[in-house]
């Protein structure tokens, strides 16, 4: 088989097929506002706490799944965000910033979402492992940039721990090892699809947790902020 007749990576196959998903999210007015500097410091918080729900049931998972042969690959301690985003959370709301936290409806969903396929189906675990991590190490650091210069957060320090990922020398290099890891992924193609559709599905989760915060900052609906 010529190179020209090879079939298209996975990586770059799931890439494609959900770029409007991906697009929508973060084209949300929430980040958008967020990004431009509208909002303060408490709704960093907020999202920051939403964040804490999802990553939780992402990596409760991770020693059960860590001898699949779907989704084990994947499970990298270097990685690992719960404890940076706990520092996080100390540092936004105190040592006791876990009294009366509950997670929005939108994020309750999403984390019940990845921890029914962590128990379930390990390929569409992976589908929420990609989505979140590869786009930490990637969008997020525009996120971090954001609240450091918006916020006068040290850089790389308390508040943005979430984002900095201190066990990764080289982000690009390791994008494109895990980029390789989803190549290789061995499922089917009808099971290739189905991850496919449950990255789209990540994808909407998190939207529909950036509208419940807009609806929460006043981003969206009548009288919003400008995006």
């Amino acid at each position: 088989m010529d190179a020209a007749s090879a079939p298209e990576p996975f990586s770059t196959v799931i890439r494609t097929a959900s770029h409007a998903q991906h697009t929508e999210a973060e084209g949300s007015t929430f980040m958008s506002a967020l990004l431009g500097g509208e909002l303060g410091v408490a709704a960093y918080r907020r999202y920051t706490e939403q964040l804490w729900f999802v990553y939780r049931a992402l990596e409760e998972a991770a020693d059960t799944l860590a001898g699949d042969p779907v989704a084990g690959p994947f499970i990298r301690p270097e990685l690992a965000r719960t404890a940076p985003l706990e520092r996080d959370l100390a540092f936004l709301g105190g040592p006791d910033w876990r009294t009366g936290l509950q997670p929005l409806p939108a994020t309750a969903a999403y984390a019940a979402r990845v921890a029914e396929c962590a128990r379930q189906w390990p390929a569409g675990y992976v589908a929420h492992h990609y989505t979140r991590y590869l786009g930490d190490l990637s969008g997020g650091q525009i996120i971090r940039g954001t609240a450091e210069k918006t916020w006068g957060f040290a850089r790389k320090g308390d508040g943005v721990r979430f984002y900095v990922f201190d066990g990764i020398d080289n982000p690009a290099a390791f994008k494109r090892e895990y980029r390789a890891l989803l190549d290789a992924l061995p499922v089917d193609d009808l099971e290739k699809q189905r991850v496919i559709d449950e990255c789209k599905q990540a994808f909407a989760l998190n939207t529909a947790v950036f509208r419940e915060l807009g609806e929460v900052f006043g981003t969206d609906g009548p009288g919003r902020l400008s995006a």
